[in-house]
């Protein structure tokens, strides 16, 4: 990887530390690094302010046993940045983006339940006069997101110092998890800030710290929960953010979602309903980068019929509301 005007090579070390491990102790990192604690804190600070970076606490949809939906929004010139700002503000998104040419919206929604989906896409949005086409889509299977980071393909850190980094995994129970109302403002503060301390999280929850501790503990290696990083890729070299639908032939859908998996490029693709069959978001250095992937990488794989992309635009959230400012 190419270091950028702002941030280097450490800088990216730290991203896929945090990658692999959200809440690891800077004393830790700093170890693994070969620098120390201040360093460690001082660059975390530095691309929290000029990156973006947030660390953040993420409810797994696929361990809760909920159902993901992508919807598209065309949308009248004039309405599409108030209503990718209105979408962004609703608890029940997880990122909402602005498409194409600035008339397009896409966003990811998790509602709790089915009649939450159609108040959204029925009521809500279909009697928003600026909107002309809404198209949905569910999401059937996640080949590649989620807990899986993708600076790590990129491969910042040695596969040795990954390994001193990465937590013990230890066997999340069979079946959805279920969640307690006990839990929510456990969530809600991880959801804020993913590496919140646990004197903090008594003080937010009102139980005590041994057991904030255990539940954290549980949360996570449930499945549940798990944390997530985001921050301004185009601030570290990948300027060309590109959302791509594609259309593999039935029996080829597993086969191409897997190889998409393991493009470098790649850093979420889905098997999800409607037309297309397939949906990814695509991060290159640039345009030219993303040209090659589309007509070499991807267009070689076999059963890919057709692929549809557009550029992101502005991105209104991702993962949390409102984005820090740069």
């Amino acid at each position: 990887m190419g270091d950028s005007e702002v941030f280097d090579e450490l800088d990216l070390k730290l991203l896929h530390a945090l990658e692999i491990d959200g809440r690891a102790p800077f004393s830790r990192i700093a170890a693994v690094l070969g620098v120390s604690d201040q360093t460690v804190a001082r660059r975390f600070r530095r691309m929290g302010a000029e990156a973006g970076l947030r660390v953040v606490g993420v409810r797994d949809t696929d361990r809760l046993g909920r159902d993901q939906w992508m919807l598209r929004l065309r949308c009248a010139p004039e309405g599409a940045e108030a209503i990718g700002a209105a979408l962004a503000r609703r608890p029940d998104t997880t990122w909402v983006h602005l498409m194409s040419a600035g008339t397009e919206v896409v966003c990811m929604t998790m509602p709790r339940t089915q009649g939450d989906h159609d108040d959204l896409v029925f009521g809500k949005l279909l009697r928003t006069r600026q909107i002309i086409e809404i198209t949905a889509h569910q999401l059937l299977h996640r080949f590649y997101g989620g807990r899986t980071g993708w600076i790590g393909k990129h491969r910042p850190l040695t596969d040795a110092q990954a390994a001193a980094l990465r937590p013990a995994v230890r066997p999340g129970e069979a079946g959805p998890v279920r969640l307690t109302p006990e839990d929510e403002p456990l969530i809600a503060a991880l959801k804020a800030d993913g590496r919140v301390t646990y004197p903090e999280l008594q003080r937010l929850t009102g139980r005590s710290e041994s057991s904030v501790k255990r539940r954290v503990a549980a949360l996570l290696d449930s499945g549940a929960l798990y944390i997530d990083t985001e921050y301004d890729t185009d601030r570290f070299g990948f300027s060309a953010a590109t959302m791509l639908w594609v259309t593999a032939d039935p029996g080829a859908l597993d086969a191409v979602g897997r190889a998409m998996a393991e493009h470098p490029e790649v850093a979420h693709v889905s098997a999800i309903t409607g037309p297309a069959n397939l949906m990814a978001s695509v991060v290159t250095r640039d345009t030219a980068e993303l040209y090659a992937y589309l007509s070499a990488r991807l267009g070689t794989l076999e059963g890919v019929r057709h692929v549809e992309s557009a550029p992101y635009l502005r991105r209104f959230k991702q993962l949390t509301y409102p984005r820090p400012a740069r």
